[in-house]
């Protein structure tokens, strides 16, 4: 499975999740804001496609899975992950942490029945979230302007460049066909979204500019990462690349 930034309108939602749980000063951020005009655009574009396609559909499985089904799901595409992660440990110096990865996934791949259930975890084997933009600021490369992509949501250049080496290293786009990829990533989105319905929303409402909002979390968010300052085992992170609580998984 590509990495979840190819996931189309996924990160719209992680982007808009990371509002719940960073602060978010008003002033944080916009210096690194020049494309303003034009994020704002797309920013508009992003959230309409999630208020009247993505978040109706992933009510409406809501509302039919049972929350064990859409927690075995997540489980299942987190562990298709597993190769980006673990090389982005190892080109960070984290050969530990790459070290647990693997594990994670020789036990959640086995013992989890394909990675739907995550008896790592219980094991001891803790879940790391990298990615190649992570390495690139672990690395020294500056992130440059604050940038909102079509339907892929917050980024920046640096995070933008690493997606091509993501996607080499999740490794399946090379051998499993297109459309199966394509169908995979749509459910995969609908889940994920589907976790954080109401969270969403509130964000909304309670948010003076939502854009800012949402801008400044992301920015944030991604600083505490590249530092290792953000807390991203299974109970703490619940979701991205801004993550934020939602549902908790048994």
């Amino acid at each position: 499975m590509r990495p979840r930034r190819f996931v189309p309108l996924l990160a719209v939602v992680l982007a808009l999740s990371g509002a719940m749980v960073a602060r978010t000063d008003e002033g944080a951020g916009s210096e690194r804001d020049p494309l303003e005009g034009f994020n704002r655009k797309m920013f508009w574009f992003n959230d309409k496609v999630d208020v009247y396609v993505l978040a109706p559909v992933a009510s409406g499985w809501e509302k039919v899975s049972p929350r064990c089904v859409r927690t075995s799901v997540s489980h299942f595409f987190g562990n298709l992950r597993f190769p980006i992660v673990a090389v982005n440990d190892l080109l960070q110096g984290k050969v530990k942490a790459s070290g647990s990865d693997v594990g994670r996934f020789a036990v959640n791949t086995t013992v989890g029945v394909l990675g739907f259930f995550d008896p790592a975890s219980h094991w001891g084997l803790i879940e790391h979230r990298e990615d190649f933009g992570q390495t690139l600021g672990v690395w020294g490369v500056p992130p440059g302007p604050y940038l909102v992509l079509p339907l892929l949501g917050p980024s920046d250049p640096r995070d933008a460049a690493g997606f091509a080496v993501d996607y080499a290293l999740a490794v399946t786009p090379f051998f499993i066909e297109e459309y199966i990829l394509v169908g995979a990533r749509v459910v995969d989105t609908v889940n994920e979204r589907s976790f954080v319905l109401k969270q969403v929303e509130d964000a909304k409402a309670s948010a003076f500019d939502y854009y800012t909002f949402v801008r400044n979390a992301y920015l944030q968010r991604r600083h505490a990462l590249v530092r290792d300052l953000a807390d991203t085992t299974e109970e703490n992170q619940q979701l991205y690349y801004p993550e934020f609580d939602r549902e908790e998984k048994p």
